[in-house]
């Protein structure tokens, strides 16, 4: 999820949220959205590339001299700014 959601159209969040209402309506459950589940999964991954200096992706995640924030990683498209590490960074800013 934390791969394909950033990059997903509007059209298809809504055909997965739809889906979401449907399982809801059968189990008589209240799920998460998939908003939420996205948030929460992609702050776990982010978390623990950070904590792996081994990962590859660790020096993607660059504190600044603050050391509160992470530097923001510059997108020149829409694309890659939808993308995981972009939008991991955003969340961890916020």
């Amino acid at each position: 999820m934390t791969a394909w959601y950033g990059s997903c159209t509007d059209l298809d969040r809504k055909a997965l949220q739809r889906v979401v209402k449907t399982a809801q309506h059968i189990t008589r459950t209240e799920l998460p959205s998939m908003e939420d589940l996205y948030s929460q999964r992609l702050r776990k991954k982010s978390l623990r590339i950070i904590k792996d200096p081994h990962h590859p992706s660790h020096k993607l995640f660059f504190l600044l001299p603050s050391g509160r924030r992470y530097r923001s990683i510059l997108a020149r498209t829409r694309r890659f700014g939808d993308s995981f590490f972009p939008r991991a960074v955003r969340l961890l800013n916020n």
